[in-house]
């Protein structure tokens, strides 16, 4: 293991993951510390995280608890948040592994690009319009990934408890000016969309942004979207 894997911990927070959880941890280099931090699934997502040697912890459930949590566990200096059906390609963890090494870089906090498993047209115009969102509002979500050296984490207060919305909360204490993105993709599963259809879990996103941005409280967008 490297001094770079040795200073890293990557937190997954899930729920009823099982699924796509295995593929996700696999897809991992060595790092110091893989914590898995289950909401209460009601399938095997504990186990296939045991299973694969990685640290599995309870928290109460609501992505924003359980991302706390996970950092509370970690024991390193970086801190890598990913969501459960998503992973970083080569060139991804080759600009995570330069921006460890550049001590500036512990004032910035870094996410990656977007992109869908998935070879529809749809994906790729989704596509866009993340990377349009970043550029315009540096409102990245959770499922680009989040790099973050732990003393930054703590200045800006750390994952809310928050239902939903908690990776926007995050980043928009962060700033623009503490955010960098990163060369590579965080590659994320497009089922959600897929299930849902494009267009209506696209919407559905917007909305919640849109609610959460005028005010309406994350537990009443958190009903909405189906949590």
């Amino acid at each position: 293991m490297s001094e770079i894997s040795r200073a890293l911990a990557v937190i997954i927070p899930t729920l009823n993951a099982e699924a796509g959880l295995a593929a996700t941890l696999a897809a991992l280099p060595p790092v110091a510390q893989r914590i898995v931090v289950d909401g209460g699934s009601r399938d095997a997502t504990v186990e296939v995280a045991r299973a694969a040697g990685a640290e599995a912890l309870q928290s109460p459930p609501g992505r924003g608890v359980q991302l706390a949590a996970g950092a509370a566990a970690a024991q390193t200096p970086w801190l890598l948040f990913l969501h459960a059906d998503t992973k970083l390609d080569a060139r991804a963890w080759g600009a995570l592994e330069a921006h460890l090494t550049a001590p500036e870089q512990a004032q910035r906090a870094a996410v990656f690009g977007f992109q869908l498993d998935d070879r529809a047209w749809q994906a790729r115009l989704l596509e866009w319009g993340v990377r349009l969102r970043v550029a315009l509002l540096a409102l990245p979500y959770g499922d680009q990934g989040l790099l973050i050296h732990r003393d930054l984490y703590e200045a800006v207060g750390g994952y809310k408890a928050l239902p939903l919305m908690e990776d926007v909360d995050l980043v928009r204490r962060l700033g623009r000016r503490r955010l960098r993105l990163l060369p590579g993709d965080a590659i994320t599963s497009a089922t959600r969309w897929r299930r849902r259809g494009w267009a209506r879990q696209t919407l559905l996103n917007l909305r919640c942004l849109t609610l959460y941005l005028t005010g309406t409280p994350p537990a009443e967008i958190a009903r909405l979207y189906g949590r």
